[in-house]
């Protein structure tokens, strides 16, 4: 297909799904998300594994999953290098992707599939909601569940066009990434650091590959997304708002700052003061929890805001010296 055309109506589509790890830290978790691929009311016609520059995780995935096709990344250490791998091996019409401590739930597979119906539908994201593998704090906003990878509020309730999909649990045309070129190494995660945004990246470089096209969020796509207890401290709360800052600052320089912040622009005007005002108002209802809702979302914000800002300082500084 040529670049500006919108792919086909998926009348009858086959599904590759790709999940990526890097660490026998998680194999636990590891065999939880292939058992729920396994577990699916549309099987997938193909499962690919693909492991992160490690070879003992590779050995054991193969012995482990016989039914599943796992390979090396081929790419660049980190998640995008792994994610462009898993596409190459894909045969599937839709490539999906599912994080290696994530669960997909049985109609996962079925109900992202009828999102794909609509002829203009190039990418879906899905419903991810939380597993909390530590007590949740009473700190933790609503509004800030992005920070460890799953569905925050201020996201649609109901099957609506976005910029771009939660990266955890995510789909596309698999004819999307000839035009629109692969997940960009330059950014993503690597291991535990906080980067992130690549996919935020991609679904702006697809669109554009595609005049017209949409990408979705079908809600009732759901995967649970587990949240290590590393996760639900203030420490990893400031570094992944500071992270998520640098990685929008790259978008912004890639794709421009008015594709890259399109959805923030929203979210900070409207998401943000309601979960403020929320909170001052549980706090006064007695639950002095809500005071503290309230002042992380103002910490988050300001985190995030500033980290974005002095990252994009410094690549005009940069550019200036050159």
């Amino acid at each position: 297909m040529s670049g500006t055309t919108t792919p086909r109506s998926l009348v009858t589509s086959s599904v590759t799904v790709v999940v990526c790890a890097y660490t026998m830290e998680r194999w636990p978790d590891i065999e939880a998300a292939v058992a729920s691929l396994g577990a699916q009311t549309r099987p997938p016609e193909q499962v690919v594994l693909v492991s992160d520059h490690n070879a003992e995780l590779l050995e054991r995935a193969r012995s482990a999953f016989p039914g599943v096709l796992c390979v090396a990344n081929a790419g660049p250490r980190g998640l995008s290098g792994a994610r462009n791998t898993g596409v190459a091996a894909a045969t599937g019409d839709v490539v999906a992707f599912l994080d290696d401590d994530a669960t997909a739930e049985p109609d996962w597979v079925e109900r992202t599939l009828a999102a794909f119906a609509d002829h203009d539908v190039i990418g879906v994201g899905g419903n991810v909601v939380p597993d909390w593998r530590a007590p949740r704090p009473s700190w933790f906003p609503d509004e800030f569940l992005w920070v460890v990878g799953c569905s925050y509020r201020g996201l649609p309730t109901t099957r609506a066009e976005i910029r771009n999909p939660i990266g955890a649990n995510m789909s596309f045309r698999r004819d999307v990434f000839g035009p629109a070129g692969e997940f960009d190494t330059d950014m993503g995660r690597l291991g535990k650091d906080a980067a992130g945004c690549e996919e935020t990246e991609f679904s702006i470089r697809a669109r554009r590959a595609h005049p017209g096209a949409r990408i979705v969020l079908e809600p009732s796509a759901t995967c649970r997304h587990g949240v290590s207890p590393d996760r639900v401290t203030r420490v990893y709360f400031r570094r992944r708002c500071r992270g998520e800052g640098r990685s929008k600052a790259l978008v912004s320089s890639l794709a421009g700052a008015e594709s890259a912040l399109e959805t923030e622009r929203v979210y900070v005007r409207k998401t943000l003061p309601q979960g403020v005002l929320a909170g001052l108002r549980d706090a006064l209802r007695g639950d002095l929890s809500g005071l503290a809702r309230a002042e992380t979302i103002v910490e988050g914000v300001a985190l995030t805001a500033t980290s974005y800002a002095l990252a994009r300082l410094r690549a005009l500084a940069r550019r200036a010296r050159r």
